[in-house]
């Protein structure tokens, strides 16, 4: 493939203002999580992020976790010129190489008692005999009812298409109805799921990377499957052409944009198209790898750059020049190009369209966090300054241990006018809660700040209608609030008391609020939690586990 040709380049002037002290991680609801994986060393020497649970650093929470760890390491290596990658291990299934879609019975619960002193989470029906006048019901609960391996396994998705709800773990794809959560279809993969796209396609395909060798530690995600969400039917597949030098396929970022689908790994990136997997391009113009991408309405590619003085063997933290890039999708030329100054490094993509990018300077615990609020062209339109306010967004790669996307998180959205974000989580009388600041876009100054209700945090989802659609928590299990439900509630621009758009019920804040960090959406009057990494400290008591719980009249 030839290369694209390499645009001229706009920076972005100035460094961005750090956002404050750090805050401490949130508990979860029954007691701290030991994460499945030891934290990764981070590249150029930089800290890892933090596992499971919160940043120890101020500002918005980092993407965090091993994936994010892991990817940059492996570009770290390749700036360095130390990587080497071995040979990867094809495999096929069926006679035509491809898995097959099928109809599935929901999965078997098991036959044994859920385990001694434990009792399995109520179910819709259960929940929803509290529920009390005003109160949305439980539409329905689904079970992990997979016996996954050892440390659990990190949930991909939720993706809804239509009246079907899908998701990717471990070894299956499965949609599930909307309405009541019976399973709609069932396709079991032939290896591990490795990665997928944030979002789907309008009209509702999905491709996922796949592991082609469990068996080593090194096995490599360089299998693509593309997927009918609506359907469960099994599209194209392919495999990577490796590198002929370096290459990096322990970890891939994969990112929609149209009809494209771009992957990002340490030495190359590649774009098919989604409905026929043709391959449309590879390599970014110049020697940056991407590690991470944002799709949607605009590509955006995280770009890292080594400035390693002469003379030195190794790149260190302040040598690295990270950059964003937005990129046609079709063609991979870079449009436009944002520097955020030398040893800023990119975190998340929180918008495309308008650009708002998490930013890290130096250590987890004494360094910097800001946002920067682009321009449609690439330019720096504001640097929000939150004073003693520390803006917060719970990122997936806190929790999953597969998948390294930048543009998972929640708790930070924007329109062209106001970006909101939630903040730090604070104790307040032995319970967790937040606030929600909001921005002017153009010059970055605060405009007002809502406090949730006592006992609740606030976590803003996205902007619709002028308003910012936001979860709401239910209350903690010490706030003695026992007739309280989370729910989804809206703020405007101009502030004032969160306006309730959807009350889940009190009778269902228990199992709530077994979600740690969920994964959240909301469309046409309905909401949906997902548990972005499913493990349990026995097979019963993994397979009983609440993994989605879905909420609506």
């Amino acid at each position: 493939m030839s290369q694209p040709p390499q645009p001229p380049s706009q920076g972005g002037p100035g460094e961005p203002e750090g956002f404050g002290a750090p805050y401490e991680p949130r508990p979860d609801a029954y007691g701290p999580v030991p994460p499945p994986y030891p934290p990764q060393p981070g590249p150029y020497g930089r800290p890892p992020a933090p596992p499971y649970g919160g940043h120890p650093g101020p500002g918005p929470s980092p993407s965090g976790g091993r994936s994010r760890s892991r990817v940059a390491g492996l570009v770290a290596a390749v700036l360095a010129g130390a990587l080497v990658i071995g040979t990867g291990v094809w495999f096929a299934v069926g006679d035509d190489g491809k898995p097959v879609a099928r109809e599935s019975a929901a999965p078997k619960p098991p036959g044994a008692d859920p385990g001694p002193g434990r009792t399995p989470a109520p179910g819709a029906a259960e929940i929803n005999e509290g529920r009390v006048k005003g109160e949305a019901k439980v539409r329905w609960v689904q079970r992990n009812g997979v016996d996954l391996p050892g440390g659990g396994a990190s949930a991909l998705g939720p993706w809804v298409v239509g009246d079907v709800v899908a998701k990717a773990m471990y070894r299956t794809a499965s949609g599930y109805s909307l309405d009541d959560g019976t399973p709609k279809w069932s396709l079991r993969l032939p290896s591990d799921v490795c990665a997928a796209p944030t979002r789907p396609t309008a009209d509702g395909k999905i491709v996922v990377g796949l592991l082609t060798d469990t068996s080593t530690e090194d096995s490599a995600c360089d299998r693509l499957q593309m997927i009918d969400l609506a359907t469960g039917e099994a599209g194209w597949s392919a495999t990577f052409d490796r590198a002929p030098t370096q290459d990096g396929l322990a970890n891939i970022v994969m990112a929609v944009s149209g009809d494209v689908l771009t992957i990002g790994r340490v030495g190359r990136t590649d774009a098919y198209r989604v409905s026929d997997g043709k391959h449309l391009w590879d390599e970014l113009p110049g020697p940056c790898p991407s590690y991470g991408l944002a799709g949607g309405a605009v590509l955006l590619a995280a770009v890292g750059c080594r400035d390693q003085p002469a003379g030195e063997s190794e790149a260190r933290a302040d040598d690295v020049i990270e950059e964003v890039r937005r990129v046609d999708p079709s063609t991979g030329r870079t449009l436009w190009t944002y520097r955020p100054g030398k040893g800023w490094l990119i975190d998340a993509f929180h918008s495309v369209d308008p650009p708002v990018i998490s930013l890290r300077r130096g250590g987890a615990v004494e360094g910097e966090w800001a946002i920067a609020v682009l321009n449609a062209d690439g330019t720096l339109r504001s640097r929000p300054s939150a004073g003693d306010d520390v803006p917060e967004a719970r990122c997936t790669g806190m929790r999953r241990d597969v998948g390294a996307n930048l543009d998972t998180c929640l708790g930070v959205t924007a329109d062209a006018d106001t970006l909101y974000t939630a903040t730090k989580h604070r104790f307040a009388d032995g319970v967790l809660t937040n606030d929600v600041i909001a921005f002017d876009m153009s010059t970055g100054e605060k405009k007002w700040k809502v406090p949730a209700p006592a006992g609740q945090t606030l976590m803003p989802l996205r902007v619709e209608g002028g308003e910012a659609l936001v979860y709401l928590s239910p209350p903690g299990a010490k706030s003695g609030a026992e007739d309280v439900g989370g729910g989804i509630v809206a703020l405007g621009p101009d502030g004032g008391a969160p306006r309730q758009v959807l009350r889940h019920p009190a009778s269902a804040a228990v199992t709530e609020r077994t979600f740690t960090d969920p994964l959240v959406r909301y469309a046409g009057g309905r909401s949906l939690l997902m548990l972005p990494h499913v493990s349990g400290a026995t097979d019963e008591e993994e397979r009983e586990l609440p993994a989605m719980i879905a909420f609506g009249d």
